[in-house]
């Protein structure tokens, strides 16, 4: 299940609200009464989402989640470019190429 922070993220984008302020625009809280995260304070353009608004985008905010875990997977083996140019340096441009589309194979975006 997404987070709620992306689904609305997504709500808003696809309603041409491009940048969300979590402690100024948007306020989330989790009442820890099982319901679960909910929409506390709307300070933007555009209307207040409803649960089935939000849950439209569901599959869409999966992906996006599962996407920023491979790219910060792959930046961490990535390693610095200080040592990505140290490679280079060391192994050659083309011993880094193929380093990194080995890494972007073991890892790919959903």
């Amino acid at each position: 299940m997404a987070n709620k922070s992306t689904l609305i993220k997504l709500y808003c984008s696809a309603n041409g609200v491009d940048n969300v302020d979590f402690m100024k625009d948007v306020r989330l809280v989790d009442h820890s009464d099982g319901t679960g995260v909910h929409i506390e304070h709307w300070e933007l353009s555009i209307s207040q989402p409803t649960d089935e608004q939000l849950a439209s985008y569901e599959t869409a905010a999966n992906t996006v989640e599962a996407n920023a875990e491979v790219i910060a997977n792959r930046k961490k083996l990535y390693g610095s470019p200080q040592d990505q140019i140290q490679n280079i340096m060391e192994q050659g441009l083309e011993f880094e190429q193929n380093r990194v589309a080995e890494i972007k194979a073991a890892n790919p975006k959903g």
